[in-house]
């Protein structure tokens, strides 16, 4: 499998989630979204990120409000909602088990 391949797998997986960590604390709006995903290195795009927005709003994960912007149109806020802090809660305690045991697994096979 390719090495591109392989990373934008394990992106796909894990995007969802950083995008509810990102929003955990602050509301933010799409394109400070994909800024501050891109300085982390999980670099996405409009189009990756708005279908996912509305998936995690259809979902009850995020909700959403206007908010006017002194740089243009109003932009739409997201913001976590009861259920999406119950989930990126479940997925950090089930990210911290298969990090570790991922992580077990490869430095039991470097010893081989």
């Amino acid at each position: 499998m390719p090495t591109d391949g392989l990373v934008s797998q394990m992106r796909r997986g894990a995007l969802e989630y950083c995008v509810l960590a990102l929003i955990r604390d602050t509301p933010r709006y799409a394109f400070d979204l994909i800024d501050a995903l891109g300085k982390t290195g999980m670099l996405t795009t409009e189009g990756t990120l708005y279908p996912l927005l509305s998936r995690l709003r259809r979902d009850g994960l995020v909700k959403t409000e206007w908010r006017e912007s002194s740089d243009g149109p109003p932009r739409r806020y997201y913001e976590l909602t009861t259920e999406g802090r119950r989930a990126l809660t479940a997925f950090r305690t089930e990210w911290s088990a298969f990090r570790a045991a991922v992580d077990g697994i490869l430095q039991e096979a470097k010893k081989t």
